[in-house]
């Protein structure tokens, strides 16, 4: 009878155990998360990365790119299960705007409660057409104000962290300040009769903004497809009547075509990069950009 009092003692005695040691668990887990205010910030692509990269550099927050470092522009990007869990899971999410991420819109109607940065918002963007052309990042005025508008936000979302990001604001932007300086100075050196020019890469219509050239042709090859018969008869033309110097174009998509441009006419084709990929580095931008100023200065310079 004994034993089997002391049974029944010793499984009270444990289920009492157990219960305090979940308990003692749960409180503990649940404080863990009540205090813990670290934010997860989500990139939709390369440049927004890189920008998020600078102003977060040094800040208790998980920052993570949606997209792969090589995927380019987010035209047609197709959100997979993983983007759309990982969205979920996010409190802020850093978009370029101005259309590029076709998604965007279903992204806001399944997940309310996710912060949206619109990095172009306010941003005088050129148009085309209808559209506006969203590669805003290619002209280092506009990326230093999608910079700025990036760090704004988060201070007024994540005000714990508001002076980590104003001084890395201060320290990249300050970068960015001389990188635009040169390509100033390299604006003030192309001569007026070499300003007319081709692009095969719409984004390359900021840089031209930049630099004060005037487009004349835009033919783009942002993607790998056939050129017909007509666009190079097109761009031929353009060449012949608008006086054209140079083309601006991507290697990866337009290397074809600028050689046929080039073996057809006189004009010379540049390829420079429309820094829509490449490395996880938070200098990527301003080193992509020095290469894609030396290219130009290289060449206007020598034609003077």
């Amino acid at each position: 009878m004994k034993k089997k009092y002391l049974s029944l003692f010793l499984i009270l005695l444990c289920t009492f155990v157990f219960s305090v040691v979940l308990t003692v668990l749960y409180v503990n887990s649940t404080t863990q998360v009540k205090h813990n205010n670290k934010k997860t910030i989500v990139a939709s692509f390369y440049p927004i990365y890189i920008a998020a990269l600078n102003i977060t550099d040094g800040v208790d927050v998980e920052l993570k790119n949606l997209s792969e470092p090589k995927t380019g522009c987010l035209h047609d990007y197709q959100l997979t299960t993983a983007d759309m869990k990982l969205i979920s899971k996010s409190d802020i999410f850093i978009v370029n705007g101005g259309g590029i991420e076709g998604f965007l819109s279903n992204v806001v109607k399944e997940y309310p409660k996710v912060e949206i940065i619109d990095s172009t918002k306010g941003l005088n963007l050129i148009k085309e057409g209808d559209d506006k052309n969203a590669h805003a990042w290619m002209s280092v005025k506009k990326y230093r104000q999608q910079v700025k508008e990036i760090a704004n936000q988060l201070c007024k979302l994540d005000p714990d962290n508001a002076s980590k990001y104003k001084k890395n604001l201060k320290i990249y932007d300050k970068k960015l300040e001389k990188l635009q300086n040169r390509e100033a100075k390299i604006q003030q050196q192309i001569a007026t009769n070499s300003r007319n020019i081709i692009i095969f890469h719409e984004a390359f219509a900021y840089v031209a903004d930049d630099l004060d050239l005037d487009v004349k042709y835009v033919l783009d090859l942002d993607e790998e497809r056939q050129v017909s018969a007509g666009e190079v008869a097109d761009v031929l033309g353009s060449i012949k009547k608008d006086n054209v110097s140079y083309i601006l174009a991507e290697k990866l998509y337009a290397k074809d075509m600028g050689d046929t441009v080039e073996k057809e006419s006189n004009v010379k084709v540049i390829y420079i990069d429309p820094l829509n990929r490449g490395e996880y580095d938070k200098d990527s931008y301003i080193k992509g950009m020095n290469k894609n100023l030396d290219k130009l200065q290289k060449v206007y310079t020598s034609s003077n």
